[in-house]
């Protein structure tokens, strides 16, 4: 068990009081640029890393950051580059993966990877919920109590208090303050969402 106290917390660039990550580990490397906050709890088997291979210089300030008070599920992997932040209150189901990077695949002829691959920061907002199985590719800015629901892989923004689900994720419930929960495409508000995709399955 990793603790604040422990000569491998230690090595993190923070890890806040009463944060643990659970044994066994996953693979672990670049806590140099890892920070994590207080009341943490990194579930067994999760792998967090900072950079392509342990020992690289990634610059002065964290490149992963997880809040306060957040689970990580059992299994998941969390693969920073370049920015992925993990707000405040943030829970996840098992076998959840977040990564900043992709491989590119701009030559058609060249094998993809040996391609450079393409960084674009993450964002995942205070309260939010990521069912298991769950996706999260670079770009991807997920807003406030969110739910994803699991399985799904979620690109590009997400408002805040909505429900995503599917491949690629479209919204399917959105908090309304006068209507409470409603199906994406039932009140005028949701109609209104910029930059996220609706579900075409459901009665408009």
């Amino acid at each position: 068990m990793v603790t604040a106290g422990t000569p491998e917390g230690r090595r993190f660039a923070a890890f806040g009081p009463g944060s643990m990550a659970a044994f066994p580990p996953g693979t672990v490397f670049g806590e140099r640029w890892i920070s994590v906050g207080a009341d943490t709890l990194i579930g067994a088997l999760v792998s967090l890393s900072a950079g392509m291979v342990p020992g690289q210089d990634l610059g002065p300030v964290p490149v992963l950051r997880i809040g306060d008070r957040c689970v990580i599920g059992r299994g998941s992997h969390i693969v920073a580059h370049q920015s992925l932040v993990i707000e405040d209150d943030v829970f996840t189901g098992p076998y959840v993966y977040v990564t900043d990077q992709n491989h590119g695949y701009a030559d058609p002829d060249a094998p993809i990877g040996r391609q450079m691959p393409r960084n674009a920061d993450v964002r995942i907002g205070s309260g939010s919920w990521l069912g298991a199985g769950a996706v999260v590719l670079p770009g991807a800015c997920i807003g406030r109590n969110v739910v994803v629901a699991a399985g799904s892989v979620v690109r590009g923004p997400v408002p805040d208090r909505c429900v995503v689900a599917g491949v690629p994720a479209r919204v399917v419930r959105q908090y309304a303050p006068s209507d409470g929960w409603v199906p994406a495409l039932a009140s005028p508000a949701a109609e209104r969402l910029q930059g996220v995709t609706q579900s075409p399955n459901l009665p408009r």
